[in-house]
């Protein structure tokens, strides 16, 4: 295996289980624990893995309610509505994109009326032109990772 490989396969068993030992990959990956180690370390500075998360299921809490917004902006209002929608904590993806629209943002909500609130408190934003919002019926597939492909 390469060391290029390595690094794809330690991602890959990272996806497969997050918790997994440094001792547990190195026997999996048939490399030592040190070099487990570096890899892990090295992905982790380059930016490669950004930290080790549980994967929620905000639908089972309650957040059951997913609404895609699409805005247009003023366009050089454009960084500073992004980093607003950010900033709102049931926004779980905030997209700057081509197209009609400027923004696209997906946030999780309790019910209807959470959502109708804060969607009402973003359109006071004067930099947003205009609006449009769908709400999920059915998510048929979220939040999925895929693993990486090996290099030959």
């Amino acid at each position: 295996m390469t060391y290029e490989n390595l690094d794809r396969e330690l991602v890959n068993a990272l996806l497969g289980d997050g918790r997994a030992s440094l001792r547990s990959l190195g026997e999996d990956l048939d490399v030592s624990v040190t070099t487990v180690s570096n890899h892990l370390s090295d992905l982790e500075d380059e930016g490669i893995i950004n930290g080790y998360t549980p994967k929620v299921d905000y639908d089972k809490l309650g957040y059951d309610v997913t609404a895609i917004i699409q805005l247009k902006v003023e366009g050089s209002s454009l960084p500073e509505v992004t980093d607003d929608l950010k900033e709102h904590k049931q926004m779980i993806s905030v997209y700057e994109v081509t197209g009609d629209y400027d923004i696209i943002a997906v946030g999780k909500f309790t019910d209807t009326d959470g959502m109708n609130a804060q969607i009402k408190e973003l359109l006071t934003d004067p930099e947003i032109k205009e609006s449009n919002t769908s709400v999920v019926l059915n998510a048929a597939s979220e939040h999925e990772q895929f693993d990486l492909d090996l290099k030959e």
